[in-house]
């Protein structure tokens, strides 16, 4: 599997690790905000021992098209900004390349404007992709269907300097019907993220959480991401619609 990188910050440099380590993936390029003069791959700077070649250059360095005729994709990967999609949209339509965008947060009009990919290709929007917090919203739904009077609070933790809400805290508290406003937060130290959901019963209380350890997690979800996503027909998807068959008991025989 061929795959592209868009985003080169701590995040997209973690994911790029586990890419060029993965024997499923061969990353064939990786795009930054600054300019590549010296020529480095992304294994180069991440001192990973890869036969992949996972160039890296400047946003402004290469146009899109002539970087996918030279060095053909599978997936594109985003990790960079809400603007990103002007530096690939196009061009994965018209290829019918697969998207995987992990930003965190985006304005309703670039929701729409993947949602217009998603009819020419395969469009995947995970503002948390690890397999660990999808999970945990998928099921967190599956407990509010079951006891829908209990009483539900929505804890996020980070990094000191983390300003916003996090995305993800945001999409739990759509998903659960609650207001965001209501979302308490926490800011400390170095924490990468940690998210809990609690529900609250009579007489027994439910607590889910997720914690992430590394900035690694969110590769191990790219992976399951693209595997799954490159299997299913054009559309537009969440992590929980690429897990809910391994969750769920099939009918069909």
């Amino acid at each position: 599997m061929k795959v592209g990188l868009i985003g080169f910050g701590r995040t997209g440099k973690s994911v790029a690790s586990v890419l060029l380590e993965s024997d499923a993936t061969a990353l064939q390029w990786v795009i930054r905000g600054s300019a590549n003069p010296e020529r480095k791959s992304a294994a180069d700077c991440l001192g990973v021992v890869s036969d992949n070649p996972a160039l890296i250059f400047g946003c402004d360095e290469i146009a899109m098209d002539s970087l996918l005729d030279r060095h053909p994709v599978d997936v594109i990967i985003d990790f960079s900004s809400a603007d990103g999609l002007d530096l690939y949209a196009r061009a994965a339509s018209q290829r019918g390349i697969a998207i995987i965008s992990a930003i965190s947060q985006y304005p309703e009009e670039r929701v729409a404007q993947l949602r217009a990919v998603a009819e020419h290709t395969r469009v995947l929007w995970s503002p948390n992709i690890t397999i660990g917090i999808n999970f945990l919203i998928l099921a967190a739904k599956i407990l509010k269907q079951i006891a829908p009077e209990a009483d539900i609070a929505i804890i996020e933790e980070h990094f000191a300097a983390k300003p916003e809400t996090s995305g993800t805290a945001r999409v739990i508290a759509e998903t659960l019907d609650q207001c965001s406003d209501d979302i308490k937060s926490i800011r400390a130290g170095g924490i990468v993220g940690r998210h809990e959901i609690l529900f609250g019963f009579p007489y027994q209380t439910v607590r889910l959480s997720h914690e992430s350890i590394a900035r690694e997690a969110f590769g191990n979800g790219v992976l399951f991401a693209a595997k799954n996503l490159l299997e299913r027909g054009n559309g537009f998807y969440s992590m929980q619609d690429l897990m809910e068959p391994y969750v769920y008991e099939r009918t069909d025989n």
